[in-house]
């Protein structure tokens, strides 16, 4: 093709055959940078995450394998599997209980809070409720801890007032230092969490949905059954999966409220950050916490799975 000859490289646009070439290469640069717009826009998010997250994650997986003077071992693992007494796996099991009865009882309650808040008529009393689910949320640690020890402590303000009407509540079998504790002071923050979690789905159930089911005959009853709840169900289930990992790697509260006396993943890798480590078992802490990544990986995972399949009704 000569020079004189014309090129037409998009529509409406005309260029000479000598600047074709270099009219495609600057229109294939624009679309470049138009498809990289969004991809800079989330690199501080990546980033962030990848100094925060990934590089913790790598080093907590190639420590595992490691043995304290160099080279691949699975000692560590093992270890954390068949230790004395089996104390990791028992720190296992009761984190996985904590994990799922937090997460269980506040996802249940916290359905039913959300939906009492998305069905009130009350704008002013739907945002004060959504604000302090925000704020409760992510109130934890040790201001949590002192708080509860003030009101539920063995001379907490709410203890000597139930003692005063007869309720004693050590002679129930209630302790805020043990287990069950942990349990209730999790839940605090846990339910508002699961009302900001499930409210957007709550408020994806359409008004035409319910009113379609009325004109075909079906009660509220058959409603909820056949509708709303398999609509609603993946949200849930997403939230409690969120819960689950959320209390499972918890830390701060549970340590600072037992003083680390009650066996937990997290709180026996504490442990081994603050030191107390034998010989030969410098690394038995970053297998624990690579036990602890699997199992919040899988969480991840299905948490994922299920919320692709509820985003189809929030759009």
């Amino acid at each position: 093709m000569s020079n004189s000859e014309v090129t037409a490289s998009d529509p409406g646009t005309l260029v000479l055959g000598s600047d074709a070439v270099t009219y495609h290469r600057i229109s294939g640069l624009r679309k470049l940078l138009r498809r990289s717009v969004p991809v800079l826009g989330i690199a501080p998010f990546i980033i962030f995450s990848f100094l925060g997250l990934g590089i913790p994650a790598i080093a907590v997986t190639y420590y595992a394998f490691q043995k304290e003077k160099g080279g691949w071992t699975f000692s560590n693992i093992h270890f954390m599997l068949t230790g004395e007494k089996h104390v990791f796996l028992v720190g296992f099991e009761n984190s996985i209980k904590l994990g799922l009865l937090s997460a269980v009882i506040p996802g249940i309650l916290g359905v039913f809070i959300a939906y009492a808040i998305q069905t009130s008529k009350s704008n002013i009393l739907r945002r004060i409720t959504t604000t302090a689910a925000g704020v409760l949320a992510n109130f934890g640690g040790i201001n949590l801890t002192f708080m509860f020890i003030a009101t539920l402590g063995s001379t907490g303000i709410l203890t000597y007032w139930l003692a005063d009407i007869g309720i004693n509540l050590s002679n129930i079998g209630f302790n805020l230092y043990t287990f069950s504790g942990v349990l209730v002071v999790y839940m605090y923050f846990q339910l508002p969490l699961m009302v900001l979690v499930v409210t957007p789905a709550l408020g994806g159930l359409r008004a035409s949905w319910r009113e379609a089911a009325e004109n075909l005959g079906a009660s509220s009853w058959q409603y909820w059954l056949r509708v709303g709840i398999p609509v609603l169900l993946p949200s849930i289930l997403g939230g409690m999966l969120l819960l689950f990992g959320s209390a499972f790697a918890a830390y701060a509260t549970a340590e600072t409220l037992t003083l680390g006396l009650i066996s937990l993943s997290p709180i026996q890798i504490g442990n081994y950050l603050n030191g107390n480590v034998i010989a030969g078992q410098t690394h038995v802490g970053d297998a624990i916490a690579f036990g602890m990544l699997v199992i919040l990986s899988i969480t991840m995972i299905f948490y994922s799975l299920v919320r692709r399949r509820a985003s189809k009704w929030l759009r």
